[in-house]
């Protein structure tokens, strides 16, 4: 059952809008606001939910409550009775798998970029489809460089840590109800790590972004720097926006192949994902809307992108990439352990996840950033035009 936010997706908006503009103090205390939020949501969401629960496990169960496995109580009961995680804990499997599938399931941009549960696997090999068969004489030399065309990729050097505020009267409702809390509370503060990472994450101890620059390489510090606007885009109705998306798909549609980087043709229909920040979204879709004959309110993009949302990319932007050309994988134990440093929340104790993972585009093109002038009207035309 999804719980109801109340505060946490405002802070949230506040915590990216710190990691873009904001100084390490005020980063560190957006964070603080942020898992504050987070956790007094859902404990307010489980308390209410405790108030009204029933016995019968199959009643529960059908009403989507929790029940869990026997490996999941005896773990989750021995959290109880040691007052939260030892020093280092890994949670159950299928505990592992449910938050896996809760990420994908609450956060389709996260689908949208093919994230992948590698389990204890922390490294995969991936390739070009282009040149793993070549053809050549019956009885002639084996042609191709087939090793050429396969990458390996390591998800063991980045790791993703996660922190869970667990309030202590929580730990008196039982393994079940602790057992959601901490799921849920992993499920959220992971997706806002991955998505930081995959978006905007500059390559320094965290992802490639999708919007970062591959050509332009790292600075000092080993970080990328943001792409540059590949245009502007009004969204005007009619055939600005027509051409507009045309060119926005004909750039995507660029895959640079072998060490000179020529210029092929990749397929992008139906696989192009338009993601845009909350406050513009609204705007957009007003542009983009026209009445039809029969005074309906119709709400259409040419070449069908689909689309979503991240409080990642910045206002004014709007960020587009391919599906299947970002590589996104988690992998390895999730671990969890007592974090003893100096970020303490009231009335709680504070425990960190870490989780390997890696995320970086396949190549430039992958990825496509633009401006957005969203103050022209039907009829207009931008500059340029």
């Amino acid at each position: 059952m999804p719980i109801k936010f109340n505060n946490f997706e405002e802070k949230k908006q506040l915590f990216a809008n710190a990691t873009q503009n904001g100084t390490p103090e005020e980063q560190s205390e957006a964070l603080n606001n942020m898992l504050e939020a987070l956790a007094s949501d859902v404990k307010g969401d489980i308390l209410s939910q405790v108030n009204t629960q029933m016995a019968d496990n199959a009643v529960l169960q059908s009403r989507g409550q929790n029940v869990l496995t026997s490996e999941e109580t005896k773990f989750f009961n021995a959290v109880i009775a040691d007052g939260g995680f030892k020093d280092t804990d890994t949670l159950p499997k299928t505990t592992q798998e449910r938050i896996f599938e809760d990420i994908k399931e609450e956060h389709p941009l996260l689908t949208h970029l093919g994230l992948q549960n590698l389990g204890a696997v922390t490294e995969f090999i991936y390739g070009d489809p282009e040149g793993m068969a070549v053809w050549g004489p019956l009885f002639g030399e084996i042609k191709g460089q087939l090793n050429a065309t396969f990458r390996k990729e390591k998800i063991e050097q980045l790791k993703l840590t996660a922190f869970i505020p667990i309030a202590k009267d929580m730990l008196k409702l039982g393994p079940a109800w602790v057992e959601r809390y901490v799921r849920t509370i992993l499920v959220e503060a992971m997706s806002v790590g991955l998505e930081r990472g995959f978006v905007a994450g500059t390559g320094n101890d965290m992802p490639i972004g999708l919007l970062k620059d591959l050509k332009g390489g790292t600075n000092g510090e080993g970080e990328y720097s943001d792409k540059q606007s590949a245009g502007t885009l009004t969204f005007v109705p009619g055939r600005t926006t027509i051409n507009e998306m045309k060119e926005v798909v004909k750039k995507l549609s660029i895959r640079p192949v072998g060490k000179n980087e020529e210029e092929k043709v990749r397929k992008v229909a139906g696989k192009v994902v338009m993601v845009t920040n909350p406050f513009d979204t609204f705007d957009i879709q007003a542009n983009a809307t026209i009445q039809n004959a029969n005074g309906a309110y119709v709400t259409n993009l040419p070449f069908n992108p689909i689309q979503t949302e991240s409080v990642f990319v910045p206002q004014g932007k709007v960020l587009f990439f391919v599906k299947g050309e970002y590589i996104a994988a988690v992998g390895g134990g999730l671990e969890v352990k007592r974090y003893t440093e100096t970020l303490a929340l009231e009335d709680a104790d504070v425990f960190i996840a870490k989780q390997f993972a890696t995320g970086k585009p396949k190549d430039n093109f992958a990825a496509q950033v633009y401006d957005l002038d969203l103050t022209l009207t039907h009829g207009q035309e931008p500059a340029g035009a």
